[in-house]
């Protein structure tokens, strides 16, 4: 990390970026961002417009956000820029019930499909800025979905 006076912007963008400092969690970061999500989307009693609106907004924000997050910091995807997590989580369940179950289902495929990177989001880690911290979480969040959607209709969940 670079040791310079960050100014008000870089400040700004860096807490949004590490979501208000979950991002600086000693161990697991990225997982801790990822619980932090799941209980904002238990608790929240968002509609489905409302949800799509906070996944929209955490996307084009926290692109933006870890973009700058990223220079400022003078790293390429610091483990401390979780705001990703946040997006690619709320994306694991975007068009599904949040339901106790399926949100944890969710969030361990999420992190498991995070961590491992299947392709094409591995590849997706090389895009540049914000846009490349960004989309390898959005990918993982898809699989997620994908296979959370996938599950609800070969068992017939409510």
């Amino acid at each position: 990390m670079r040791s310079r006076t960050l100014s008000a912007t870089d400040r700004l963008t860096v807490a949004i970026a590490t979501v208000g400092g979950v991002g600086w969690a000693p161990v697991a970061p990225g997982t801790v961002a990822s619980v932090v999500t799941v209980l904002v989307l238990w608790l929240v009693p968002f509609s489905q417009a409302g949800l799509v609106l906070f996944f929209v907004a955490v996307t084009v924000i926290g692109t933006w956000a870890a973009d700058r997050a990223e220079r400022a910091l003078g790293v390429k995807d610091p483990g401390a820029i979780v705001i990703d997590e946040v997006a690619g989580m709320t994306l694991s369940v975007l068009a599904l019930p949040r339901t106790p179950l399926v949100l944890l289902l969710a969030f361990v495929l999420f992190r498991v499909f995070d961590i491992v990177k299947p392709p094409p989001a591995r590849q997706a880690q090389a895009l540049p800025g914000g846009f490349g911290v960004m989309v390898d979480d959005l990918v993982a969040g898809l699989y997620a979905l994908v296979v959370v959607a996938a599950l609800r209709t070969l068992f017939g969940w409510p």
